[in-house]
């Protein structure tokens, strides 16, 4: 009896490939996977030819249903002592068992931080590779950078800088009055590198990062084209303390600009607490922020603080959650109305069930919905599984549109 896991050297984005062979046809058997910290189990009934191919059959029972290759790893949940998403992943059954190590930075990939000025961030590529079209990643509202995320992509064949907007080295500790001229900045860097074809460059942002990378394009024709992930079409109110120590209440009641233009603040849509919201927090519900973003939208300064994203010079991919317990759908579909009306290439997918969550790479447990706050609990929405098929097919969608570019 073995468990075949291939390919043996998978980058953390590598769908698997899963299969028993050699066990008792008939037999029901019970599929464990584990990481430290993290585990599911799920019940295969084996072939008349001895195998499980997880490609092919469902589960009869467990954590997950119907046919997935990457079920078992989605659908772990955590212990009490999980610890993020280690590498190493290991299949059981029946005795028998396999580990597999899951590299977030894959091998043949070039490393180089960037600290230009006020510029900070990480590039990688792939070795002795030029010209290559660039993918500009911006973080949310954490702040900081998503450097394994950038090697991910590169891996792909891409450059892939993890540019840090705020809360990083060279950066400003919060999230107000961040220039818009520091995208520009990053772009003039970008464009003196060998590696990196200028006009190329695309900027991909999640959450906040989202509405950050639709603020650049409208801003910078430079940028080749932009990809919002459960983003904004409408600038938002800034923070103006760290996320990490300061009131929920404090930083969502007091509106700051996010950004600024030639040393003027933009115009945005201030948050607005509902006396729901203040209930939510006083019986220390978990606060969907979604709640707290929406109601701006009927204000009279949102035709302000829409961003003008027809002045993006390439295309916009827009993907969005119905479940979504951030921004919510409607914040893009404010783009995908203007971006139709000025007929720019656009597309605006909206995932069935899925919650805010789907800008991480794909393949990682997605069983946890409800995450830390400021003092609170965020309530980040969407079932198990369609936030899974959401992040797999949302990075799919976003490789396709850089080598489309």
């Amino acid at each position: 009896m073995r468990i075949e896991i291939s390919p043996d050297q998978p980058a953390l984005d590598t769908e698997l490939r899963i299969r028993l062979t050699g066990f008792p046809p008939g037999e029901t058997v019970r599929l464990r996977a584990s990481q430290p910290g993290w585990a599911s189990e799920a019940n295969f009934v084996v072939d008349a030819d001895g195998t499980v191919d997880l490609a092919r059959d469902a589960p009869v029972a467990g954590s997950y249903e119907g046919v997935d290759p990457m079920g078992p790893v989605w659908s772990m949940r955590p212990a009490d002592d999980a610890v993020g998403d280690p590498p190493e992943l290991t299949l059981s059954a029946s005795g028998v068992a396999t580990t597999v190590v899951r590299h977030r930075i894959p091998a043949g990939l070039v490393r180089t931080e960037v600290t230009d000025g006020d510029l900070y961030g990480v590039l990688y590529h792939p070795e002795a590779a030029a010209n290559l079209t660039t993918a500009v990643l911006l973080c949310g509202a954490e702040g900081g950078i998503h450097e394994d995320d950038a090697a991910l992509f590169a891996a792909h064949g891409y450059a892939a800088l993890a540019l840090a907007v705020y809360g990083a080295p060279n950066r400003p500790p919060t999230m107000k009055d961040i220039p818009v001229e520091y995208f520009a900045r990053a772009l003039e860097h970008l464009s003196g590198l060998p590696v990196v074809n200028p006009g190329k460059v695309a900027f991909v942002g999640g959450s906040k990062g989202g509405e950050a990378a639709l603020v650049a394009g409208a801003t910078w024709p430079g940028i080749a084209g932009v990809v919002s992930i459960v983003g904004s079409g409408v600038m938002t109110q800034g923070i103006d303390q760290s996320i990490f120590t300061g009131s929920f209440l404090d930083i969502v009641t007091t509106p700051v600009p996010n950004w600024t233009q030639g040393g003027k603040p933009l115009p945005f849509v201030p948050n607005v607490v509902t006396p729901e919201v203040e209930k939510a927090i006083a019986d220390g519900e978990p606060v969907r922020l979604r709640d707290v973003f929406e109601p701006g939208l009927s204000l009279d300064i949102l035709a302000a603080a829409t961003i003008p994203v027809e002045r993006i010079s390439g295309p916009v991919l827009l993907l969005s959650t119905e479940d979504d317990g951030g921004y919510g759908p409607a914040f893009h579909q404010v783009a995908a109305d203007r971006l139709a009306a000025h007929g720019r290439p656009h597309e605006h997918v909206v995932y069935a069930g899925a919650g805010h969550l789907i800008a991480a790479p794909p393949y990682t447990p997605t069983t946890v919905s409800i995450g830390p706050g400021p003092g609170v609990r965020f309530r980040h929405g969407g079932t198990p599984a369609a936030t899974a098929a959401a992040r797999a097919d949302a990075h799919r969608r976003v490789l396709a549109f850089l080598a489309s570019l």
